[in-house]
């Protein structure tokens, strides 16, 4: 009767063990399942939409953004976007900061243009837009693309909402927003022009056909 009881503890023994041995075993493979888990490639973020120039038949021969240097000053394109003039998106932006229904220039717009930029100073002299536009965007030979001013914001010098006043001195920067006006009908080509401190360099987006 001994022996059978102790035979019984020590195959409950065993079987303790062997369970024990089981677990540790399941928690070996669970703790290298858990690191490869974890080192999975995570899903690619969306890319960001930097501009909307297909829409109107325009292929980039360069990405954006599009950096131009000319004289010391800096001018980088990071985003731009092209809406008809009467669409929603047009119509929020021109409501939210005031914009008129034209520009000094252009009675009739066909195309508001929003863009997104970053303007460095690198040179010894200040960088004063009320006295000069130093760069400009083209999309036509003899038709104009003219930024304008919303009012709601007049009074800012440097503004990072939408720029009017620009004033960097040297070794400053800025990014902030700026609105053009478009009264073509057609786009042939986008390049940028900079002007600054009796230096001209241009870049072109788009290539003339």
């Amino acid at each position: 009767m001994k022996k059978t009881m102790l035979s019984k503890t020590m195959m409950g023994r065993t079987a303790v063990k062997a369970l024990l041995a089981t677990a540790l075993l399941a928690g070996g493979i669970v703790g290298q399942v858990g690191p490869a888990s974890a080192t999975a490639a995570k899903p690619t973020a969306a890319p960001i939409m930097r501009d909307n120039l297909s829409k109107y038949g325009l292929v980039k021969d360069v990405e954006l953004p599009v950096t131009v240097e000319a004289g010391g000053l800096s001018y980088t394109l990071e985003k731009i976007m092209i809406y008809d003039f009467n669409s929603k998106d047009a119509i929020n932006l021109r409501k939210t900061y005031k914009y008129g229904e034209e520009s000094g220039l252009i009675s009739k717009p066909t195309y508001f243009v929003w863009t997104k930029i970053t303007v460095k100073n690198n040179s010894k002299k200040v960088v004063d837009n009320t006295t000069d536009d130093f760069w400009r965007l083209k999309f036509k030979t003899f038709t104009t693309l003219e930024p304008v001013t919303n009012w709601s914001r007049i009074e800012k010098t440097n503004d990072k909402m939408a720029l009017n006043k620009l004033l960097l001195k040297p070794g400053e920067q800025l990014t902030t927003y700026q609105a053009y006006m478009y009264d073509g009908t057609t786009f042939d080509y986008f390049v940028i022009r900079l002007f600054f401190n009796g230096q001209f360099s241009e870049k072109y987006v788009v290539k003339e056909l």
